[in-house]
């Protein structure tokens, strides 16, 4: 039998949809256009003339490629640990707009949801939940058994959607810290302050001192003041079911702030920086 190839042309008809696979995969414009490049460079070699949907074909052969990305980000995080995090390395031009827009159509409060997934949990979640992947098709992607992918899956959902509906009190602790956020983006000063406690602390573990350069700080004025024109890379979350803050940079997670409330004033921000502990926690979208 003679082997067929897929064309240039016909790959580029399926870029878009790759590339949206590889963004919601990775969380960087830059690493999915990479991806999308490297499953090209794969696809142009292999044999097609078995493969009956080019475009679900196509979609498993990004998913393997990101999912050895993810792999390796992983592998280096752990051997690098947190100094190395902020230098987000991007391996070719891309327009910040672009990815601007990209993050805003899948959340940001999402990708940071998803950067704490294994990677064979946001394999299985991104391609099944995200694109309709059957598991039958992603279970060789990540060595698994169809049913062993549908769990993998179903725990990944869990930790993505979470358990806790924002209502009640959580809801207008959740409308605070967004307020908080909006405010800090904004430069707002005076709504900073009367956000705060008056005697609000702001607690940060040594990573976070050395991602941000700052020190433990007490007082409202001296917290608003470290707020104040900040936050853009910052979103609500849900942490152990209450109202967090994640630093987001292209998708990545670098730094989480818990929240404690007394009535409806924050009184204590404390940043948590240690990629091992990032690891452990459970965020949902909030």
């Amino acid at each position: 039998m003679r082997e067929e190839k897929i064309s240039a042309a016909e790959f580029e008809a399926y870029r878009p949809h790759l590339r949206a696979v590889a963004y919601r995969m990775l969380g960087s414009l830059a690493e999915a256009e990479d991806a999308v490049q490297e499953a090209w460079l794969k696809a142009a070699r292999a044999d097609v003339s078995g493969v009956d949907n080019p475009g679900g074909w196509l979609t498993t052969v990004t998913g393997r490629v990101c999912l050895d990305l993810l792999r390796a980000r992983k592998s280096r995080r752990e051997d690098l640990g947190a100094e190395a995090e902020p230098q987000v390395r991007l391996a070719r031009r891309v327009d910040p707009e672009e990815e601007a827009v990209l993050a805003d159509s899948v959340g940001l409060a999402m990708l940071v949801v998803l950067d704490a997934l294994s990677p064979v949990e946001r394999l299985a979640f991104v391609l099944h939940d995200l694109f309709g992947v059957p598991f039958g098709e992603i279970a060789p992607i990540v060595e698994r058994s169809p049913e062993t992918t549908q769990r993998i899956a179903s725990r990944a959902r869990l930790r993505v959607r979470g358990k806790t509906s924002v209502d009640g009190d959580l809801a207008r602790r959740h409308a605070a810290v967004e307020a908080f956020l909006q405010a800090a983006r904004d430069g707002e000063f005076a709504t900073l302050l009367t956000l705060l406690d008056p005697s609000v602390a702001l607690r940060l573990d040594e990573a976070a001192i050395r991602l941000s350069g700052g020190a433990d700080l007490t007082g409202a004025r001296a917290v608003a003041e470290a707020f104040s024109g900040q936050a853009q890379l910052a979103r609500a979350v849900l942490l152990d079911g209450e109202v967090a803050v994640a630093v987001v940079p292209r998708g990545r997670l670098l730094m989480v702030f818990t929240v404690r409330f007394e009535g409806d004033r924050i009184t204590e921000l404390r940043a948590i920086g240690d990629p091992e502990r990032l690891g452990s926690l459970e965020l949902h979208v909030a």
